[in-house]
This record gives structure tokens, C-alpha cells and sequence, in this order.
């Protein structure tokens, strides 16, 4: 029976109105000159909407080690606890996050998941709480300042809100905060929301694909306007302020292109940037170091996620040798199964940054 050990997925890339050619630099292979929005780098979903991942099931497929061309769910069949620890499955029997990168050229949607209310009374619908950690924030197509769009201001009530709806002035109620690289925005689902412009994003999310599109900026774009899902996005949108956005302090914010003239800082820094109920989320930056995967506050017995958007070189071996090193380029993304979560260390190359989600 195979041991388990760190496994390397193969990106399921998205093509998207609002996308563009950025993902690139992240080592996506993109086979056209059409835009692309997405790369979803872990996924696990039986069924997706038609407009989000085209309605089918998305399952991640494994690159490297014993198991290369199994998906997900087979290892999950064979590792089972060893894979899992304590954390639980899907209602479906898929994994418990859903990883992504985001490249907005222009505006997403302004859009809304499930809230909790909602989910319940509609079994089909589920809960999507993401996290948002701005890697890039550059100006816009139309000159955009890169913005994130959360919330409402204050005092919005749902009247506002379906009259801007019939009004088509939805973006006028809307919080806009800056997009800044090294920041993180938690949207708890039931949060309208958007990703400006110029904005590229790695996307912890738990595994949901359910959205209800609120204005699709048709006229800003020139570009043939979506579907929209007015009442249940009406029924859904929460009126309270989402958190606030936290900072990962040594984060370089400069992406792939500057690294190469960047003299290394040796050592590392780790900086919590979101805790909910499904999820923490650590940013990583290291240089010629060996970092543990685990802070050393974290406790507990559950599989990690590492997105790895910038380095030079690095790997994750097993202090005890209890797995051969896995060697992970820049943009990849790799899951650390419980079992070997522990002994896991990251050997840094100059200029890591490393995303690192663990299931709670």
C-alpha cells in the first residue's frame, strides 16, 4: 500500500470573460490567445454551475509520486485517515477546500454565495466562505485603480438594494478598499463582493460553486451581460461589515519579475492572515531557510495546503525521512496529508512566498 506523501496537482485552467494572460507568469499553460481568469489548483467538487466551472464535476489530478494521474478522490480512498485527520468530507464526499488563482483584468461580477439561512432552507445550495490574498494589484484596462469591492456602506438596507437593482446602480452601495499586495480579505458567505480590476488573487474558499450574480458590468466592458440571480442574491446578501483586511508584513510585492535582481534576506517570516471556522491561512516569505509547515502555535491533526506563487526554488521533505523531497516550482500547489503534516519542512529558495492553508 502506498505511504502517503506530499502530492503536486495539475491546474484546471479556466477561460473568462473578465480574465487575462497573467496566469502565465505563474507557470499556467495557457493554449490560446482568449482570456483566462482561473486556475484552479485543488478541486474536488461533484457538480459545478454552468457559468463557474461549466457544470461539470472537477476533480484534481495528481502530478507527481505514486499516484500521478489518480485524482484527488483516489487518494482520499486510499490514505483515507492518513490523508484526512480529523477533518471531514462534503456532503458529497469531496475535500474540504477549494483553491484557486484569480487573474482580473477587468471586474468580476458583484456577486453573492449562499448565506447560511439560505443553504439551509436549500439543500443544493452551499456555503462559500473565501479568502482572498492579493499577490498583484496593477490599474485596470479602462484605468481602474485595482480595487476590491466588499460589502455595503453604511447604513444600506435590502430596499436599497433591490431598488439599485432595478436602477442598475448596484456599484454605487458598494465599501471599495484598495487592493494592496500582502493583503488578505476573508468574505464570510452571504458577502457581496467583487475582485476589481487589475487584481490577481490566490482564493481559499471551502468547496462551493454556487454564486448569484448581481451586476455584471455589461456596459463598463462592452461585453454581452451575464445571467443575473436577483432574488435569491437579494435573499442571500448580508448587511453587516465584513472583517477588515489583514497584511502578510514581509510579503514582496513585486511578483515573479523582480525576484531574479532581488538580493536574497536570509531567514523567514510567517504571518497569520485569516482564521475561520474552515480554514487559517499563513503567508510564508523565506529566503535560503527551512521552515516548518506548521507554526508553532498550530495544533490539531488536518491535511495543509501550500500554494507556492513566487520562489526560486523549493521543496518539502520529511524530517524523518518518512517521504522522498517533493521539489515544487513557482506556482504550484501541493497537499501535505495529515499524517505527514508534522514532519513536513520547506526548504526555501531565495525569494519563497508561500500561501499555506491547513483545514480546521
Amino acid at each position: 500500500m502506498s505511504k502517503p506523501y506530499p502530492i503536486v496537482f495539475e491546474p484546471i485552467i479556466k477561460a473568462k470573460v473578465w480574465g487575462g494572460r497573467r496566469l502565465a507568469e505563474y507557470g499556467k499553460h495557457l493554449s490560446s490567445d482568449q482570456p483566462y481568469g482561473e486556475s484552479w489548483e485543488l478541486a474536488d467538487l461533484a457538480s459545478t454551475s454552468t457559468s463557474g466551472g461549466g457544470g461539470d464535476s472537477a476533480h484534481s489530478c495528481i502530478a507527481n509520486g505514486e499516484l500521478e494521474g489518480k485524482t484527488i478522490q483516489d487518494a482520499i480512498t486510499l490514505w483515507g485517515q492518513d490523508l484526512l485527520g480529523d477533518a471531514k468530507l462534503t456532503a458529497e464526499g469531496g475535500f474540504p477546500l477549494l483553491v484557486k488563482y484569480l487573474d482580473a483584468r477587468e471586474h468580476l461580477s458583484i456577486q453573492v454565495h449562499p448565506s447560511p439561512a439560505y443553504a439551509k432552507a436549500h439543500p443544493e445550495a452551499h456555503l462559500k466562505t473565501e479568502s482572498w490574498f492579493v499577490l498583484e494589484a496593477t490599474t485596470g484596462p479602462n484605468g481602474e485603480d485595482p480595487v476590491i469591492y466588499k460589502g455595503f456602506q453604511e447604513g444600506v438596507t435590502k430596499d436599497d438594494l433591490a431598488k439599485a437593482i432595478a436602477d442598475g446602480t448596484v456599484p454605487q452601495l458598494m465599501r471599495k478598499e484598495l487592493a494592496v499586495a500582502g493583503q488578505c480579505h476573508t468574505l464570510p458567505s452571504g458577502t457581496v463582493h467583487a475582485l476589481g480590476a487589475g487584481v490577481l488573487v490566490a482564493e481559499i474558499q471551502t468547496p462551493s460553486d454556487t454564486t448569484f450574480r448581481v451586476y455584471d458590468w455589461a456596459k463598463e466592458y462592452s461585453r454581452e451581460g451575464r445571467e443575473l440571480h436577483l432574488e435569491q442574491a437579494i435573499e442571500c446578501a448580508s448587511f453587516e461589515h465584513p472583517p477588515i483586511a489583514t497584511h502578510a508584513n514581509a510579503f514582496m510585492a513585486d511578483g515573479m519579475s523582480a525576484m531574479a535582481t532581488m538580493p536574497p534576506k536570509m531567514g523567514s517570516t510567517r504571518d497569520r492572515v485569516s482564521t475561520t471556522e474552515f480554514y487559517t491561512i499563513d503567508v510564508v516569505s523565506a529566503s535560503c531557510a527551512a521552515v516548518p509547515i506548521l507554526g508553532s502555535d498550530d495544533s490539531g491533526n488536518s491535511p495543509v495546503v501550500v500554494m507556492m506563487p513566487m520562489t526560486m526554488g523549493a521543496s518539502i521533505v520529511s524530517e524523518s525521512e518518512a517521504f522522498e523531497e517533493v521539489v515544487i516550482e513557482a506556482g504550484q500547489t501541493v497537499l501535505i496529508p495529515a499524517a505527514c503534516a508534522k514532519d513536513s519542512i520547506l526548504r526555501a529558495g531565495p525569494g519563497t512566498e508561500a500561501v499555506v492553508a491547513r483545514v480546521m
